[in-house]
């Protein structure tokens, strides 16, 4: 509990990445849910600015491949006109 307490906060950033990439391609929460086949509810909870939610790598993974970003955009700044979309 307390390493999940510590990095909190990087894991809230990650969550507004995904949000962010999520908007960026026009999808919904709905959307990238079916794209990946995981809940609604589960995008949700992680892209939710005071989330106490952490998830796997593999969930990391799954959502990169759903927003054809590379995964690494969710631990780097944003940039205007990113490196890590994929067409």
């Amino acid at each position: 509990m307390r390493i999940r307490k510590k990095f909190l906060h990087k894991y809230r950033e990650i969550g507004r990445k995904v949000a962010y990439y999520r908007k960026l391609r026009g999808l919904t929460q709905e959307e990238l849910a079916e794209k990946i086949d995981v809940s609604v509810s589960h995008i949700s909870k992680i892209e939710a600015p005071q989330a106490s939610t952490s998830f796997s790598l593999d969930m990391l993974f799954l959502i990169a491949e759903g927003l054809k970003v590379d995964v690494a955009a969710f631990f780097n700044p944003i940039e205007i006109s990113s490196p890590y979309l994929r067409k």
